[in-house]
C-alpha cells in the first residue's frame, strides 16, 4: 500500500513541463542555427568565387562603357554626351566607404561644405546653439538641486546620484525640456525596489522568450540571405552553381568583346 507521501513524490514537478519545453526548443534553435549558418557560408563562398571569377568581367565592362563614352564626347562634343562620359569615368573613381573612413570630412561626390571650408580659409558654419525654454531651465535647476551628489551619505547614494545628474546634464545641453521632465518623474518616484530573485519557473519562461528572440534574429538572417542577389543565382542552379557561373562569364566576355568592337569603331573615325 502507497502511502500519501510516496505518492506525492511520483507527482510531476510544476515546472517540468515548462523544462521539457526549454530542452526542446533549444535542441530545435541548435539545428536552425546550424541551417542558417550553413547557408551564410554557402552565399559566402559563392560570392567569393563569383567576384574571383566574373568581377574582373564587369570592371573590363565598366572601363568599356567609360572609355566609349569619352570617345564619343570626343568626336560630338555635345555638352550632353560630354556629361555622361564624366560621369561613367567619375563612376569608376568613387572610393568606397570613403566617408567612414575620413571621419565625415567627405563622401563620394566630394568634401563636405563645414571640410572645404576650414582647407579654404573660409568661415566654417558655426553649429547650431542650443537654447533651453524656461521650463527646460526650471527643471533643470531643481534636479540638480534635489540630486546633487554631496546630499549623499552613503557611497552607493552618491554613485546613483552622480550617474543621475549626469543624464541631466545631457539633457539640459540638448534642451530637451521633454526628457527633463521624465527625468523629474523618475526622481520622484524614488529609487527603484530591490527585484525579487525569480522563481524556476520563471527562469524557464525568460528562458524560451530568449530562444524565441534568438530564433526571430535567425530569421531575420535568413531571410536578409535569402533575398540576396547571390541567393537568387544559387536557387537557379542548386546543384551546380560552378556551371551557372561559366555560362554567365561566356555571356560577359562576349558583351566585353561587343564594346570593344564598338570602341575600336569610334576610334577609327577620329
Amino acid at each position: 500500500m502507497t502511502t500519501p507521501e510516496a505518492e506525492q513524490s511520483k507527482a510531476p514537478r510544476p515546472e517540468e513541463r515548462l523544462e521539457k519545453a526549454v530542452l526542446a526548443a533549444e535542441q530545435a534553435l541548435i539545428e536552425y542555427e546550424i541551417a542558417v549558418e550553413t547557408f551564410r557560408v554557402e552565399v559566402e563562398n559563392f560570392a567569393r568565387l563569383h567576384e574571383q571569377r566574373l568581377g574582373p568581367l564587369y570592371a573590363r565592362i565598366e572601363e568599356l562603357d567609360a572609355r566609349i563614352a569619352e570617345a564619343r564626347a570626343a568626336q560630338t562634343q555635345d555638352p550632353e554626351d560630354i556629361r555622361r562620359a564624366e560621369e561613367a569615368r567619375a563612376a569608376l573613381q568613387q572610393i568606397p566607404g570613403v566617408e567612414e573612413l575620413l571621419h565625415g570630412w567627405m563622401d563620394g561626390h566630394g568634401l563636405f561644405p563645414e571640410a572645404a571650408a576650414m582647407l579654404t580659409d573660409q568661415a566654417v558654419r558655426p553649429p547650431e546653439r542650443v537654447r533651453p525654454s524656461e521650463e527646460a531651465r526650471k527643471l533643470y535647476r531643481e534636479l540638480a538641486r534635489k540630486a546633487h551628489p554631496d546630499l549623499a551619505q552613503e557611497e552607493n547614494e552618491r554613485k546613483r546620484r552622480e550617474e543621475f545628474i549626469t543624464r541631466v546634464n545631457a539633457a539640459y545641453a540638448r534642451g530637451d525640456e521633454k526628457l527633463l521632465q521624465e527625468l523629474a518623474d523618475e526622481w520622484a518616484a524614488g529609487p527603484a525596489l530591490p527585484e525579487r530573485e525569480p522563481s524556476p519557473a520563471d527562469e524557464l519562461y525568460a528562458r524560451l522568450e530568449w530562444l524565441s528572440q534568438r530564433k526571430e534574429l535567425l530569421t531575420l538572417v535568413a531571410r536578409e540571405l535569402e533575398d540576396g542577389a547571390i541567393a537568387g543565382m544559387l536557387r537557379l542552379a542548386p546543384d551546380d552553381p560552378d556551371s551557372l557561373l561559366e555560362e554567365i562569364a561566356e555571356r560577359l566576355k562576349s558583351d566585353v568583346q561587343h564594346r570593344e568592337n564598338d570602341l575600336a569603331a569610334l576610334l577609327t573615325q577620329e
